[in-house]
């Protein structure tokens, strides 16, 4: 998709070095300065990634009232850029994941290069725009990295751009289009609704438990559990058993119990016993 066609978030290099414009349908936007310092909240339960400073549901309001962008409006949930009204800079984002991932074959061939180049965005103007979610979840090996795309047709093509807007995510150019996003470590990040990560690093047991809970929900193994299949009901269990069952890192299991704990609620919640 080139600019000229007016759709989605692209972008074009305006011959300077050290910035570069972004076009998200008609509105525009320059990379320049430095990259939000706020840490990413991955929010297991929502599947979501937040960035920005708000604390709960209130401040989150306000933050949307305060602010200009891509934001929700009724039902409609797109990905969330967010500027300050006066200085047009960016102040935070909130991207969805997409629910079902890419097979291996697909997610081995996301680029390795270019390397990532820290960077804001500031708008030209202040008004409000869309910006879609991505639709294809590419897993790294260990789930080291999580990369979002527009399609499984920006893997045949190298990238041309990484734009890292805050610490570990990066937004993805190629053919002057934004055409997806990336989260490096997410293990890291995670947390339940708007509270802060834990500081730490990440146990190693729960890095496996994050890649297990997400061979779970992002793959055909979520409709088995949802049609009740005896084994996949049985791996849920196990896997919830795993999760109540660790005892270091306690925040991170709690922020991937939250959804595994709900559907071991909904679909395999242990029938009572007649007496």
């Amino acid at each position: 998709m080139n600019e000229d066609e007016g759709q989605g978030f692209g972008c074009r290099f305006d011959g300077v070095a050290s910035s570069m414009r972004l076009t998200i349908d008609d509105w525009n936007a320059t990379v320049m300065g430095d990259p939000l310092r706020v840490v990413p909240r991955f929010d297991f339960r929502d599947f979501r990634v937040r960035i920005a400073a708000y604390a709960n549901v209130e401040e989150w309001q306000r933050f949307l009232l305060d602010t200009f962008g891509s934001g929700p409006w009724l039902w409609d949930t797109p990905d969330e850029l967010r500027f300050d009204q006066g200085s047009l800079e960016l102040v935070g984002a909130e991207l969805h994941l997409a629910g079902a991932a890419a097979d291996a074959a697909d997610s081995s061939r996301v680029p390795a290069a270019p390397p990532v180049r820290p960077g804001s965005l500031r708008a030209d103007e202040a008004r409000d725009f869309r910006l879609e979610v991505t639709t294809e979840l590419c897993r790294a090996p260990g789930d080291t990295v999580l990369t979002c795309l527009r399609d499984l047709d920006v893997l045949d093509e190298p990238l041309e751009a990484r734009i890292g807007i805050a610490p570990d995510v990066a937004l993805l150019v190629q053919h002057g289009s934004v055409v997806g996003w990336s989260l490096t470590d997410p293990a890291r990040y995670l947390t339940t609704a708007f509270g802060a990560p834990d500081p730490a690093p990440p146990a190693p047991a729960t890095r496996l438990l994050f890649t297990a809970c997400m061979d779970l929900i992002t793959t055909p193994l979520l409709d088995a559990v949802r049609s009740r299949d005896p084994a996949a009901l049985a791996k849920l269990r196990e896997l919830d058993h795993s999760l109540r069952s660790q005892r270091e890192d306690r925040h991170r299991v709690d922020a991937l119990l939250a959804l595994i704990g709900d559907l071991v609620e909904d679909y395999a919640r242990p029938t009572e016993q007649k007496p």
